[in-house]
């Protein structure tokens, strides 16, 4: 472990169980290892609240029990330029973008790796992803971290010994969808350390450890680094509202209104007042400003085996029981 002693690993923390219980393992690796919180966003929420304050103590504390160095870095204006102001540009194109997969690329696995190596003299970042790449510990050690221009044609294409991203040991989990964008230079260099683990235990290793503190948050299930907001409410106060209506696609009558197309995506129920069926949006005009709608009884009418096609599928999807709508009429 002499050799593992000298290897120096920055690891993201979150203020979350998982960068904690990563950044724990590191170090029982025998690394040298260096916590790191990033803020990306200031603004309160509609509380008044900046969740950001409360993940940077959590993270704190997780070095201090750790007994690990604690840095802060600030990507606010990096965020906002190159994440946030691209998700609002999809939004009014009637697009839904995944804010996540946009901040690993752009700040996690860029900004963030290029202060690691360039700035604590790190050997390598981590995070608490679960995922796995194709390259062991010793091999990232290896790498030699080399910043290319952006934008040259030739850099998309001229990659030698891929590193692969592989799905991670817990299906469930699995986060390599959200990494699916990260450069191969920022996999080259980069730990996974729960990619071999369960949910369950991690949350164990973190009870081992006097975790404690981050095992009672909520889990996060928000926009990176934003946090969980009245999502309705929350792009309302940066895009203007496009009134418009929620069409019935079986008789294309008018049964209600909404504050934007930006505001649904295919597949999410819509909010129709004094309707006793769910209505799910199933496409958009975006110049008409038209949201079809289906209600869910036809759905099931339009499977010629209802049973056993709707009665597995749309439960999943939709979150409730035919059988139990079909007892309650």
């Amino acid at each position: 472990m002499l050799g593992a002693a000298r290897r120096h690993v920055a690891c993201a923390l979150s203020g979350g169980v998982d960068s904690a219980v990563a950044a724990l393992l590191l170090r029982r690796r025998g690394y040298q290892v260096t916590g790191v919180f990033m803020k990306n966003w200031d603004i309160v929420d509609e509380q008044g609240i900046c969740s950001a304050d409360k993940d940077c103590e959590d993270a704190y504390r997780v070095c201090q029990i750790l007994d690990i160095p604690f840095h802060q870095v600030f990507y606010v204006k990096e965020y906002w330029n190159e994440v946030f102001s691209y998700l609002l540009n999809e939004y009014e194109l009637g697009r839904t973008p995944n804010p996540d997969i946009i901040c690993n690329k752009y700040i996690k696995f860029n900004y963030f790796l290029d202060y690691a190596v360039n700035n604590l003299g790190a050997d390598a970042i981590a995070t608490g992803h679960y995922a796995r790449t194709s390259l062991e510990d010793n091999e990232v050690f290896q790498q030699k971290y080399i910043r290319r221009p952006e934008g040259l044609f030739r850099n998309r294409f001229e990659v030698r010994n891929a590193v692969k991203l592989l799905q991670g040991a817990d299906h469930f989990k699995d986060q390599t969808f959200f990494l699916s964008q990260i450069s191969q230079e920022a996999l080259r260099r980069t730990i996974f350390p729960l990619g071999e683990l369960t949910k369950d235990f991690v949350k164990k290793i973190a009870a081992e450890h006097h975790l404690h503190h981050v095992l009672q948050r909520k889990e996060s299930m928000g926009i990176c680094f934003i946090g969980e907001r009245n999502f309705e409410k929350f792009l309302l106060e940066y895009l203007e509202p496009r009134p418009g209506n929620f069409v019935s696609i079986e008789d294309n009558k008018v049964i209600g209104t909404h504050k934007g197309c930006f505001l649904y995506t295919y597949g999410q129920r819509a909010r129709l007042g004094g309707l006793k069926d769910p209505w799910f949006v199933v496409d958009k005009n975006i110049a008409s400003r038209d949201i079809f709608v289906v209600s869910f009884l036809i759905l099931c009418t339009v499977c010629n085996s209802c049973q056993k096609e709707c009665g597995y599928y749309w439960p999943k999807i939709l979150g409730f029981s035919i059988e139990k709508k079909k007892k309650s009429r």
